[in-house]
């Protein structure tokens, strides 16, 4: 029996407009966006659609952002009859995944992500940390070219994406070192990225600490769906791993190409990326070419989606 697995975006994927098409469209979209607005006490919607893009960037508002229209283009889908038999995210996408599956409330999620989003602007500052992408060298060179380079300061791979395709993070210096490491070791490219923080490394441990006081006012459910978790590739067993998980998930590696293969051991085939953006469907085609990968951001996708799946 094939099965349909729903994955959400992560950070990087924003843009000014994202949502709009759905908001004006789909009244079940448009409610999901006014929650939004009434949780967090601000229009997320009119910074969606309206930006400025500076706005937009700064992580406390992406965050809930990506939030928000990720939840209004499944909630379109699901409308339509078609809905996850397993469920993951990319870093905040993990959020959207818990909400899709019934553990998290939508509302409590969004103000979750604000202060998580501020949290990690804040535990590192500006100038200090950085992140690269490493093209083309397997995780053991990778692995290698890091700790070649933790003399100079840390240095640690924060995304597994696919093959071919892992995230590094920590001090600048290190960060550069390793990149050139990489480099010497075969890497097609090691590219610096323009992020604000060395997500999903070790120096994130204080805004980690942060959001685990902030869970314990966090009221989490069983999942209705199988979760699959960022810090092990695997399905959360039960509703108490969901926190010591989300608390983790901010200062370890997101393991996505782990959790795409336990997806497909389960027997998922279909994917569909819902939220702005098509970056985790590419990493899914690098992952398994056979795979059904369909993605839902506006109304030209969310059509071309319902058409392939109702086949």
């Amino acid at each position: 029996m094939s099965k349909i697995a729903f994955l959400f975006s992560g950070q990087g994927a924003q843009y000014v407009g994202m949502g709009k098409e759905l908001y004006e469209n789909i009244d079940i979209c448009k409610d999901v966006f006014e929650s939004a607005d009434k949780a967090l006490g601000f229009s997320i919607t009119n910074m969606c659609f309206e930006g400025p893009e500076q706005d937009l960037n700064s992580t406390e508002n992406t965050q809930p952002a990506i939030l928000a229209v990720s939840i209004a283009a499944e909630k379109a889908l699901e409308s339509h009859g078609i809905k996850a038999d397993i469920t993951a995210g990319l870093s905040l996408g993990e959020y959207s995944a818990l909400v899709c599956s019934g553990a998290l409330e939508f509302e409590e999620a969004v103000k979750l992500l604000k202060k998580r989003g501020k949290y990690m602007q804040e535990a590192v500052p500006q100038g200090i940390g950085t992140m690269a992408a490493i093209i083309g060298l397997d995780e053991e060179k990778v692995r290698e070219a890091c700790n070649e380079a933790s003399d100079i300061g840390i240095v640690e791979p924060s995304n597994l994406n696919c093959p071919g395709q892992i995230v590094i993070g920590g001090e600048i210096k290190a960060v550069e070192a390793a990149c050139e490491k990489a480099r010497e070791k075969g890497a097609l490219k090691a590219v610096i990225l323009t992020v604000s923080g060395p997500f999903h490394t070790s120096m994130l441990k204080p805004a980690a600490d942060k959001l685990e006081e902030e869970l314990k006012n966090v009221s989490i459910s069983e999942p209705l769906i199988p979760v699959i978790t960022n810090v092990t590739g695997e399905a959360v067993e039960s509703k108490e791993q969901i926190k010591p998980f989300l608390k983790d998930q901010v200062m370890s590696t997101v393991l996505f190409e782990k959790s795409i293969r336990t997806m497909m051991d389960m027997g998922v085939d279909t994917f569909v990326e819902i939220g702005p953006g098509k970056v985790l469907s590419g990493f899914v085609k690098k992952i398994n070419r056979k795979a059904l990968v369909l993605n839902v951001q506006d109304l030209k996708s969310l059509e071309s989606t319902i058409e392939k799946l109702k086949k």
